[in-house]
């Protein structure tokens, strides 16, 4: 009997090679793992062309509320965003899917797992790094660092040759991934980063000129850092991205391109569109701006900029991860409130952040002089914080004598 492997299959490109080039290769009986993070994909097609080009067995896996909860929202608490831009979306998938995949092979006998990232790319690291964690006993083959095939065009003429019909073309090369977060470009006219991406190659976002010549309003509700309510409207994680993704969709709003940093050390240009994502970053950070005490928010950007960092590079299942988790947690018990956002041609503005545990107080910060606040304290404050400066320049004056 042939040993089992696990693919994480998506049916693009890829994957879809993959199964037969497995079984020509290693005469593994293939287990295809679908992981339904959003991808919008028509998961019966999916499933019925893993099994026509080889899978001895499908396992799908509706994957779309642990993806939120669990990977997205504590990296939205933590204020992760990776080299100014990029908010992660395909980074945090990873961790997920290959969580499932690895307790897919362990329920089903197999001994060996498989994906379809390339040499170059992040995310062999972010699945191989998940897999050292979870089962390192787990035989790993990851055929782009094994076959001949050096291009998407290679690819291509092996699915002509083995009759597997894919959605990739020769004139439309695009690389994506998409799920409830956000899709990626990659690939085509974006290869050259002196190119500006095509018309065509955005897909949840529509241009600032194509949106509407009126502003619209969201206000989005907070429970302890976690996303809760959209115009005051309740909603599970599911269904509260799906609307803000049409919201800030229509409204030009979440569109990235990049030039940046992989972990491999080659630098790659993507473009990103994270329209709900961009509308629950802006509008958390407004509520921390107004609940978190000075010194606890300006550390937590330290926190923030390593969490991207972990993310970006597969660190998930860590210690430092989950300790910085710890951490981030008590920075959002306060987190509690709304935030409404006017957006406009792709621009977001700010029109009120309204929470019970605010430390604004306008007491303090009015223009009016109030008991609160005896304005001669400042100056043995400001002479005792001007003491080494004042000291340096007397002894300068001093020397030059």
């Amino acid at each position: 009997m042939p040993e089992k492997i696990v693919l994480a299959y998506s049916g693009g490109l890829d994957t879809s090679i993959i199964i037969p080039w497995l079984k020509e290769n290693y005469s593994y009986d293939v287990i295809a793992m679908v992981a339904d993070v959003g991808q919008g994909d028509d998961i019966e097609s999916v499933v019925d062309k893993a099994y026509k080009t080889g899978a001895g067995k499908v396992v799908v896996e509706d994957l779309r509320q642990e993806f939120l909860t669990g990977y997205v929202f504590p990296a939205l608490k933590a204020g992760a965003v990776y080299e100014h831009k990029y908010l992660l979306g395909t980074s945090l998938a990873r961790p997920v899917i290959a969580k499932h995949q690895v307790e897919v092979a362990l329920r089903e006998g197999a001994t060996a797992l498989a994906h379809g990232c390339t040499g170059k790319g992040n995310d062999q690291v972010r699945f191989e790094l998940a897999y050292q964690a979870l089962a390192p006993e787990l035989k790993v083959i990851a055929p782009w660092r094994e076959w001949n095939l050096k291009s998407r065009e290679d690819c291509l003429d092996y699915a002509e040759k083995h009759g597997i019909p894919v959605a990739a073309s020769r004139e439309k090369i695009h690389s994506r991934d998409r799920n409830l977060w956000h899709v990626s470009h990659e690939g085509g006219e974006l290869e050259d980063a002196a190119n500006a991406p095509l018309p065509s190659t955005w897909q949840l976002t529509c241009s600032p000129q194509e949106a509407p010549d009126r502003e619209e309003q969201v206000k989005l509700g907070f429970d302890k850092g976690i996303p809760v309510s959209v115009n005051g409207m309740k909603a599970d994680s599911v269904t509260l991205l799906d609307l803000l993704n049409d919201i800030g969709g229509r409204n030009a709003i979440g569109r990235v391109d990049l030039v940046e940093n992989r972990f491999v050390g080659i630098k790659s240009r993507g473009c990103y569109e994270t329209p709900g994502g961009s509308l629950l970053v802006a509008a958390h950070r407004e509520l921390e701006a107004l609940c978190l005490e000075r010194e606890l928010a300006h550390f937590k950007q330290h926190i923030a900029l390593k969490y991207a960092d972990l993310v970006y590079f597969g660190q998930w299942f860590t210690p430092l991860r989950e300790a910085l988790d710890a951490f981030v947690e008590t920075t959002q018990q306060t987190i509690t409130g709304t935030v409404t956002l006017s957006l406009y041609k792709g621009n977001i503005s700010i029109v009120s952040r309204e929470s019970e545990y605010s430390l604004y107080r306008t007491d303090l910060s009015s223009f009016t002089m109030t008991d609160g606040y005896n304005q001669k304290d400042a100056e043995g404050f400001i002479r005792i914080l001007g003491l080494p400066s004042r000291l340096r320049a007397r002894s300068r004056v001093e020397v030059e004598k």
